[in-house]
């Protein structure tokens, strides 16, 4: 798991070269902040008042604005985003239990990204496909009627690639 506490080096040259390249105009806030998670793949906290002072904000507004949008992270993210469904159809087909496979075969809890930056495990209320269900998502794939042997025959698979 990453340490909520422990800073990610970034390039404040890179992140002020971003900034520098947009409008001194508060429209271009989100747009800004997308660029910097585009870089940097979450908005690091270092970037919050270079921000404000570029666009002659307070930084609580750029804050605001980041905490909002759930597609915006302030922490750094795996490279494998696993997300496990906890809709009523997952959940009466045993999503609980794909669920606790998952955990146990990623050592991770719910909202955590492991130290490697492999995955970030998340679950969402409903990932639309309930017929496949119990589902989960690595990445943009989806994962239909998984049942344990499957987490594990997918974990596998996924440890073996280069």
């Amino acid at each position: 798991m990453v340490n909520q506490n422990t800073p990610r080096e970034i390039d404040l040259n890179r992140l002020k070269e971003i900034v520098s390249s947009y409008e001194e105009q508060r429209w271009s806030l989100i747009p800004l902040v997308q660029a910097i998670q585009e870089e940097f793949g979450f908005i690091p906290p270092p970037a919050v008042p270079v921000i404000a002072g570029r666009l002659k904000i307070f930084p609580s507004e750029v804050q605001g604005v980041v905490s909002f949008y759930t597609q915006l992270y302030t922490e750094p993210r795996g490279k494998n985003i696993v997300r496990v469904c906890r809709g009523t159809a997952c959940h009466v087909r045993g999503g609980k239990t794909i669920l606790k496979l998952v955990k146990r075969q990623l050592e991770l809890e719910e909202n955590e990204t492991s130290e490697d930056l492999e995955y970030t495990l998340e679950t969402v209320a409903c990932l639309g496909v309930c017929a496949l269900s119990p589902t989960m998502v690595i990445n943009n794939r989806v994962y239909g009627h998984m049942n344990p042997k499957r987490v594990k025959e997918i974990f596998k698979q996924k440890e073996a690639q280069p």
